[in-house]
C-alpha cells in the first residue's frame, strides 16, 4: 500500500527519484497514465495488470466506458526504474499534469500520484474543508 507525501524534484531529463518507501513495490516496473484532476497515476506493473483485467470487463456497448478507456489507456506508458531509482515521466504526461521542477508525490493506496506542487497545494486546500465536514458515508462501511 502506498502512503505518505513526498517532494522530489523533476530533473532536466524528465526523471524523478522514486520515494524510498515505494521502491521495492515499483522496482520491477511501473505504468504511468493520465490521472483525474490532472495528475499522473503510477501503478506497479502487477497492480496495472489487475486493473486492466477489471477494465476489460467493461461493456463495449457503453460509450462512457469506451471514452474512459481511450483516455486512460492511450496515455499509459510502461517504464522501468534505473539503478539510481529514477523513472522518466513521458513528455505527454508531464504536459498533461503541468509538471515542472517542483513535484508532490503522494501515496494513494493502490497507486502513486504525481502532482505539480502548486496544483497539489491548491487541490488540498480546496478539499480539506470538505473532508472535515463530511457527514455522510462516502465510502461504504468505512465510518
Amino acid at each position: 500500500m502506498f502512503l505518505g507525501t513526498y517532494a522530489p524534484k523533476l530533473d532536466d531529463k524528465g526523471r524523478i527519484i522514486l520515494p524510498a518507501k515505494f521502491r521495492d513495490e515499483l522496482a520491477t516496473g511501473v505504468v504511468m497514465t493520465r490521472g483525474q484532476e490532472h495528475c499522473v497515476y503510477v501503478f506497479s506493473t502487477r497492480e496495472f495488470e489487475s486493473l486492466h483485467d477489471k477494465i476489460r470487463q467493461a461493456p463495449v456497448t457503453s460509450k462512457q466506458a469506451r471514452d474512459y478507456l481511450r483516455v486512460f489507456l492511450s496515455g499509459a506508458s510502461d517504464e522501468t526504474p534505473d539503478k539510481q531509482n529514477r523513472v522518466t515521466i513521458p513528455a505527454n504526461l508531464r504536459a498533461y499534469a503541468g509538471l515542472d521542477r517542483d513535484l508532490t508525490v503522494i501515496g494513494a493506496g493502490s497507486r502513486v500520484e504525481i502532482w505539480d506542487s502548486e496544483a497539489w497545494d491548491n487541490y488540498l486546500t480546496e478539499q480539506e474543508t470538505s473532508f472535515a465536514n463530511t457527514t455522510e458515508e462516502v465510502i461504504p462501511g468505512l465510518f
